[in-house]
């Protein structure tokens, strides 16, 4: 059984030790290594919307995420060779997506970034592939093991079959990591899909979130999810991000400006303005105009932590929906797919508002300090410090 020392201590200790929590100028951690938790485990509970099970992505029925990371080397940067901090996140929307194909939309809040594959999106309101997730320089290869996993599933492609764009969504980890050695290989890539599994997702500096720094403090992936009552369809919506995003003095956690007061941080948002990846599932019989809708709320989501959009940022939102079947070349004319009254999405579009939220506390929550290149210290934010700005996480 862990120790909570919040529970032995006052008020007047908990704001000392949020005062004295981490002196990021020097890089030095005042006080010991903490067990990671979840936003809901500090007591943090966002919205008015219950989550599901497992409280991620994967508590839409059939979707899986698989994550390789690439963590090697220490001390100065030898560019092309290390010290690395990278890795690769894939969300797979069902089995056998390609011949059962999910309708999709996407919303792009800010474009400095890139999600291959949008165009094909746009025109066919459907996804028929795995999303890959990664570092910016590293797109085309993980581009290449999305491409040979398909292929290896489905030998026809691009010759008797049909040809394939993949969707792979990039932020800068260069901060922490050897960018230019372009350290995902394919068979890595391979790997994460070969190893997708449904259930609890590792969240934190893990798979593409490896590098990632959002609000100054050490960001990654982060998940969650909502669970509608009966009466309001009882559709599960879930949310994976990978947080890169975001200036210190910007920082709002459940309402209070966490950023702001935090001490310590002065320098902590000096560099890039950095980027958010964000990826909604759904079981709800949404079409692609309707998923274009979800994904605008997520941004909702973002602004609630602080989030600006700032010039510098690639904030990219995906949805998709395993409420319908889009079939691969269907002999018929027609088919059918159940689709939701705009009359009843409200409850949707607060769920995904919510989840977004709680996916992005998640991600700097369960996120460890990271050293990285030459160096460089990424302190994750104090859960100590947290509980003491929160009057709900004491």
């Amino acid at each position: 059984m862990k120790c909570d020392r919040s529970r032995h201590m006052g008020v007047a200790g908990l704001a000392l030790l949020a005062l004295l929590s981490v002196d990021l100028e020097r890089g030095v951690a005042a006080e010991p290594v903490e067990t990671r938790q979840r936003a809901r485990e500090l007591g943090i509970a966002i919205g008015r919307h219950q989550p599901g099970p497992l409280n991620a992505i994967t508590d839409v029925a059939g979707v899986k995420v698989g994550q390789v990371t690439v963590n090697r080397g220490e001390g100065a940067l030898k560019p092309g060779q290390g010290p690395v901090r990278t890795g690769v996140t894939v969300i797979v929307p069902r089995d056998d997506v390609w011949h059962k194909k999910v309708p999709a939309g996407f919303f792009v809040l800010n474009g400095t970034g890139e999600m291959t594959g949008l165009a094909w999106v746009a025109e066919s309101g459907f996804l028929e592939y795995p999303i890959a997730l990664t570092n910016t320089l590293n797109v085309p290869r993980v581009a290449n093991g999305v491409m040979s996993w398909m292929i290896k599933r489905y030998p026809g492609i691009g010759i008797t079959d049909d040809t394939l764009t993949p969707v792979v969504a990039e932020c800068d980890d260069s901060r922490l990591n050897d960018s230019q050695g372009r350290h995902v290989s394919e068979q890595d890539v391979m790997a994460a899909l070969d190893g997708a599994a449904t259930g609890p997702v590792t969240e934190g500096a893990v798979g593409a979130g490896t590098g990632m720094v959002s609000y100054g403090f050490k960001g990654g992936i982060g998940t969650s999810s909502r669970k509608l009552t009966r009466d309001e369809g009882g559709y599960t919506v879930g949310v994976l991000v990978n947080a890169n995003h975001g200036r210190r003095e910007e920082l709002v956690v459940a309402g209070v400006p966490v950023g702001r007061l935090y001490k310590g941080g002065e320098k902590a948002s000096l560099g890039a303005e950095g980027s958010i990846i964000v990826i909604i599932a759904t079981d709800a019989p949404l079409d692609s105009r309707q998923l274009g809708r979800l994904a605008k709320r997520a941004a909702l989501g973002l602004a609630r932590t602080g989030s600006t959009a700032r010039h510098g940022s690639g904030d990219f939102m995906l949805a998709f929906s395993t409420g319908n079947t889009i079939p691969h070349y269907p002999k018929e004319h027609t088919f059918a797919m159940t689709h939701l009254s705009d009359a009843h999405i409200n409850p949707l579009l607060s769920a995904t508002v919510e989840a977004t939220e709680e996916a992005i506390l998640n991600a700097l929550t369960m996120a460890t300090t990271t050293v990285g290149r030459d160096g460089h210290r990424v302190d994750a934010i104090s859960l100590t410090a947290l509980r003491a700005l929160l009057p709900a996480a004491r």
